[in-house]
């Protein structure tokens, strides 16, 4: 039962640092959510192409910026190859030094081209914002910016839009979300991607609705609801690429096509970091553009924590009690297929609809939780191999010792009715050898002949694989076929009782040499059922046997004294099993039985 508890504290504390929702964790999870961004196929998006001003285009054109009547004579070529939408991502807020802002103004003026403005902590600033309706109060929720650095007022005034360029990394510095609107001193501005949305669309504002618990959705009528994160972030979908080609070189077909005119060229172009690896920020702003149109609404649904944190804990509360109470090799096999499991559902849900569930706290939780059953499995079935060994060691070969170790479901614990041998064996005459010490006053010298017979025959019954169940006195029983299986043990009891009569008479010839009386032993050998286990109470139990076919063993030991010369006296039972000559000694009759008991010894 303790082990039990311990597993079930480990999946509590482990669920409740879920539940706490620490800092490390969020991070955990948005590295588990990138992985399924990067097992994503890649797609081409067809209505976004983007334009490079890239390291050879530099070497054509000259030095960057280009005056900007040169920049707009370029995008000019960009609308007459079919562009639909032109977007510069690239500041204007100083007069160009070439002097043509004029051209580049008129150009603005007669094409639908988006430029771009930047917050940043500025005192004096010139934010161009754009129309907007706000249902709620989205006040403190979107994210705050002292001021913000736009275009030239002429620029701002002509161009047909104007979008934030912002990049919000994560805890790790990785951007997965993308705001589509910022907070500047109390005005709703929108982001590059809102405001390509919005100008492709031909609106003229858009919708921010927001509740209690934050920004809830961004809106234009012809993409429909941009649902968010409380502020007012999309989760980008990364597996929107776009085709790519060179200024410098013969354009492609461009007709209906939204165009990004970027700088790419070293030194000059800006780099950030994403799921999928490095990209360059107006890939970024491509991807969040087409994450938008195609109506990907990728979102961490609200019941996210509450299935995360059950499939914690249920997860690992199976993967526990299949470890602790079931054979090994079916946690083995079940581990293997719960991660999995857990991994595939996250991706399927994020593939199938878009939802980010998080993987990787759950798959952690059930393999430490399936780590520490296993380890308290471990431990228990050691445990239990120690105190096999602390039982058996004193009364059993070492080598069953090591294979109850080794397997201990060979012990049965509680009763068990098996055919087993037994041998009960004593010293005859054991009252001279008594008389002889207490007359000299030495109850020590008597203690040491009976633990020298003790350990000499217990090493006879060790060696042929007999278990000793206990010591009385000078008697010993001693019995086969338990806890180990042992076809002969018949055989062995009978065999190990004339190896003792052998020993007895070798210390027979020790004592006369010093002049100790003289020691005879008496040995009683039956087979038949009984009842083998541990026995006793729930604090103190010993592994022995019961049962009438151990009585008869003990009464044939006692019938041993009135067969002069006689040592070993077995049953009519354990004859039909041997195959040691025997010799018909008497039919007997015993205490407890009433039919007469044929006895024999070996011939």
């Amino acid at each position: 039962m303790k082990k039990y508890i311990i597993a079930l504290l480990i999946v509590v504390i482990l669920c409740g640092i879920r539940y706490s929702n620490p800092w490390f964790l969020d991070v955990m999870r948005l590295k588990a959510l990138d992985s399924h961004q990067r097992l994503q196929q890649s797609e081409i998006i067809d209505n976004i192409v983007t334009i490079t001003i890239n390291n050879d285009t530099l070497s054509a054109y000259g030095q960057w910026p280009f005056p900007r009547g040169s920049l707009a004579t370029e995008v000019m070529k960009l609308y007459g190859a079919g562009a639909g939408l032109v977007v510069l991502p690239m500041l204007m807020a100083e007069p160009d030094r070439f002097g043509q802002d004029a051209d580049f103004a008129e150009m603005l003026a007669t094409t639908p081209t988006i430029i771009a403005q930047v917050p940043g902590n500025v005192e004096k600033g010139n934010p161009v914002t754009r129309g907007v309706s706000a249902m709620g109060n989205w006040q403190g929720w979107l994210y705050q910016y002292p001021n913000a650095v736009g275009p030239l007022k002429e620029f701002a005034e002509t161009a047909i839009g104007v979008g934030m360029l912002i990049i919000s990394p994560e805890q790790d510095g990785v951007v997965r979300r993308m705001p589509l609107a910022v907070d500047i001193d109390g005005k709703i501005y929108p982001s590059m991607s809102m405001e390509i949305i919005r100008t492709a669309s031909g609106d003229v504002s858009y919708q921010i609705k927001s509740t209690e618990a934050g920004v809830e959705a961004l809106r234009i009528p012809k993409y429909g609801i941009q649902k968010t994160d409380p502020h007012g972030n999309i989760w980008i979908d990364f597996k929107h690429k776009t085709q790519t080609y060179p200024l410098h070189e013969a354009l492609p077909d461009l007709t209906g096509k939204i165009v990004i005119l970027a700088v790419t060229a070293s030194g000059l172009d800006s780099v950030v970091s994403t799921p999928v690896g490095n990209i360059h920020a107006h890939d970024l702003i491509a991807a969040t553009a087409t994450t938008m149109m195609s109506g990907t609404n990728i979102s961490r649904p609200w019941w996210s924590d509450i299935v995360e944190l059950a499939v914690s804990f249920v997860g690992s509360l199976i993967i526990c009690f299949i470890v602790l109470r079931l054979n090994w090799y079916v946690g083995i096999v079940v581990l293997p297929i719960a991660l999995g499991g857990t991994y595939y559902a996250s991706y399927y849900a994020f593939t199938q609809y878009s939802y980010l569930t998080d993987w990787s706290w759950p798959i952690f939780t059930m393999f430490v939780s399936w780590s520490a059953a296993a380890f308290l499995r471990f431990m228990s079935e050691f445990k239990l191999r120690q105190q096999i060994k602390k039982q058996f060691e004193t009364y059993l070969d070492p080598k069953q010792v090591a294979i109850l170790q080794k397997d201990p479901s060979k012990l049965k614990l509680g009763g068990e009715r098996k055919e087993m041998s037994f041998l009960f064996m004593d010293i005859v005459g054991f009252t001279p050898i008594s008389e002889y010490y207490k007359n000299k006053d030495d109850p020590e010298g008597l203690c040491d002949v009976i633990n020298d017979y003790l350990d000499r025959m217990t090493k006879i019954v060790l060696k042929n694989g007999g278990t000793v169940d206990k010591y009385m006195g000078d008697c010993i029983m001693a019995f086969w076929n338990a806890p180990l299986d042992c076809e002969d043990h018949a055989q062995l009891a009978v065999q190990t009782s004339i190896e003792c009569a052998d020993e007895t008479d070798k210390m027979k010839a020790e004592f006369k040499a010093r002049g100790l009386p003289d020691i005879n032993i008496g040995s009683g050998v039956n087979t038949g059922t009984c009842i083998v286990g541990n026995m006793g109470s729930s604090t103190r139990f010993d592994y022995s046997v019961i049962g009438d076919a151990v009585n008869l063993a003990a009464r044939l030991e006692a019938q041993t004294r009135n067969y002069p010369g006689c040592t070993t006296l077995y049953s009519q039972y354990t004859k039909d099993q041997i195959d040691i000559p025997s010799k018909e000694l008497d039919k007997i009759k015993v205490k407890g039985k009433e039919e007469l008991i044929t006895v024999y010894e070996p011939a």
